[in-house]
């Protein structure tokens, strides 16, 4: 049976300005970091375990991916596009911690407010960190916080244990113009998550995906807010949240006992959350199924 898929579309090209614990339960030999685009989607099984509290990746192909902020590796800097080496270091970590503070940090998960990472965008921005904060604020399918965010309601879910699995690359090269660098991060974030009401025990994942550009840009060149990332590009899609909740600003993950006898889900086509051998731009927008968790 196939769990909703949403794609959080359009892509959002914006205008430019003038951690953890290790995972339990498991042996599985740690993958080596990814430098390129893998060439297919991560082998399966035919049967695959359900996951447990006690061993919540079991069963899914990230049991072998990197806890957390581990699996977010940042390239050794060089000077480039008129910046110093210094500055295209100091833009690689804010990126990191950007992605760590959007997607792994407890109290955005939980729907917290994100002052880390609204810090770490430029406010003179209006359709980046200005439109994040309305999307806060009220959100909806036009300004969702969703797109730079992994929020989910704490009334309903909680993340099991205190790993997220993650999976991707960054790389950089010259911005737009003399005196910018662009950061480019594609990143796989996979939460296992249980009801929050007592005695829960059903383990469902929420799988996302994340293309990410963002800039820096020398303050003496351009008018900017000094070493603030501006975002080019946000592109996301999540596997296994449920389509028809759009745009009220969290993941909405489907647990299996609360579909059994309820009418077949969407009739898009089926994707598989863990491959990353696409871009997200070649992969259908409509709402499908997962082929698995």
């Amino acid at each position: 049976m196939g769990l909703a898929v949403v794609g959080i579309w359009p892509e959002v090209v914006v205008d430019r300005l003038s951690g953890a614990v290790s995972a339990t339960g498991s042996d599985a030999a740690p993958l080596a970091p990814e430098t390129a685009r893998p060439t297919a989607a991560p082998p399966g099984e035919p049967f695959p375990d359900a996951p447990t509290l006690e061993e919540p990746f079991r069963g899914s192909p990230a049991v072998a991916w990197a806890d957390g902020a581990a699996g977010i590796e940042v390239p050794a800097a060089r000077a480039v596009g008129g910046m110093s080496e210094d500055q295209v270091a100091q833009a690689l970590r804010s990126t990191k911690e950007l992605l760590v503070a959007s997607n792994l940090d407890p109290a955005t998960l939980r729907g917290g407010h994100p002052a880390e990472a609204l810090r770490l965008l430029d406010p003179l921005q209006q359709d980046g960190r200005v439109l994040l904060e309305k999307g806060l604020r009220e959100p909806s399918e036009d300004q969702d916080p969703l797109w730079l965010l992994s929020r989910f309601d704490p009334a309903e879910v909680r993340v099991v244990g205190e790993v997220v699995k993650t999976r991707g690359r960054m790389t950089f090269g010259r911005g737009d113009r003399d005196g910018s660098v662009e950061i480019k991060a594609d990143y796989t974030f996979v939460y296992p998550l249980t009801k929050a009401k007592p005695g829960a025990d059903e383990v469902t994942r929420t799988i996302v995906r994340r293309e990410l550009t963002v800039a820096v840009y020398d303050p003496a060149k351009t008018v900017t807010t000094p070493g603030s990332l501006v975002v080019v590009v946000w592109k996301s899609k999540s596997g296994n949240s449920d389509c028809a909740r759009d745009g009220d600003g969290f993941l909405h993950p489907q647990f299996r006992q609360d579909m059994t006898g309820l009418t077949p889900g969407p009739s898009g086509p089926a994707a598989d959350p863990y491959d990353r051998s696409k871009d997200l731009g070649a992969l259908p927008e409509e709402c499908g199924t997962v082929t698995r968790t």
